[in-house]
């Protein structure tokens, strides 16, 4: 049963939503805000999301509520993964659906020669970002700039794609690629290139991204799931532990001292543990996320929730 709203603690975890295409990042993250006001939880919630997708694209949208949004930056630099089709023939200055046709091409890839160019962009790869995209270019958004008819170059840069693989083929429709990249791969791009090296032309019409961090669709909920919440559905339903977010790294157990000595910023010392990144946590309480160093262990991020019943 739902607390009353005057007594509901503040949230702290996160909502993962699939987000529905034509619906921004940011709409997205309002829409979390307004359902977490209707419900009672007011206005001082901390709402982040961990990865912008385009209104164009749907899927995996970590949304941190609370001490969660203190993992925001680390989601940003997760690997993420995508499902995407590339129709050959034709590209355009967005490099999907939504923009005008810039080039032209008759050539139309057989099955084979897909899957024998796609092992030249596994791996270490560079490529140069859409030029409609949020990086900013002399203080200035590189899609502001490029809406405006004014001309955008943007660097080169290096990134990895862990995987990229075939996932289905027809020659109208064009190619279905799974990929799994490191952060700051644009997937728009990635198509443009295999379909230039393809020797064609290639525009996305279909971006979904399926995994990004520790999630993916299985954790996944509806907007109309979420909108349930603000009608008074319990949002412990949706709502995932703070801790699942850092389920990619070890994590150790504290004792109370320790744990006091965390939550004041000191070094602690004398950790079994490997070098690293790791999160400590006194019983099921997370205390803060942890960089280990030659035996010593320091706060990177602490966590304000000593007063969350176990």
């Amino acid at each position: 049963m739902n607390a009353p709203a005057q007594t509901r603690p503040a949230p702290h975890g996160w909502i993962i939503l699939d987000k529905p295409l034509g619906l921004g990042s940011t709409q997205a993250v309002a829409a979390v805000k307004r359902n977490l006001r209707e419900a009672g939880y007011g206005k001082k919630v901390k709402v982040g999301h961990g990865g912008t997708l385009d209104p164009l694209a749907t899927g995996v949208l970590p949304v941190a509520l609370g001490e969660a949004t203190k993992l925001a930056g680390r989601m940003l630099d997760a690997s993420k993964s995508y499902l995407f089709t590339v129709r050959f023939g034709s590209e355009t200055d967005t490099l999907d659906l939504e923009g005008k046709v810039i080039a032209t091409s008759d050539v139309r890839p057989a099955l084979e020669q897909v899957e024998a160019v796609l092992p030249r962009f596994t791996g270490p790869i560079e490529q140069v970002p859409p030029i409609y995209s949020a990086l900013k270019v002399d203080g200035e958004r590189a899609y502001d700039l490029a809406r405006a008819g004014q001309e955008v170059e943007l660097k080169t840069r290096a990134v990895t794609i862990l995987d990229l693989r075939l996932e289905r083929f027809d020659p109208e429709e064009g190619a279905t690629l799974l990929a799994h990249v490191s952060k700051g791969t644009y997937i728009r791009s990635l198509a443009r290139d295999v379909a230039q090296a393809l020797g064609t032309r290639g525009t996305v019409t279909m971006l979904r991204r399926v995994q990004a961090g520790p999630f993916d669709l299985s954790h996944a909920i509806s907007l109309d799931k979420l909108n349930e919440i603000g009608k008074g559905a319990p949002l412990e339903q949706i709502l995932l532990p703070l801790e699942v977010g850092l389920d990619d790294i070890p994590a150790i157990d504290l004792g109370p001292e320790q744990a006091r000595a965390v939550r004041q910023g000191r070094v602690l010392t004398g950790l079994p543990h490997d070098d690293g990144l790791c999160w400590a946590r006194e019983g099921i309480i997370p205390v803060a996320l942890m960089e280990l160093s030659g035996g010593e262990a320091r706060v990177v991020r602490g966590f304000n929730l000593s007063d969350v019943a176990e």
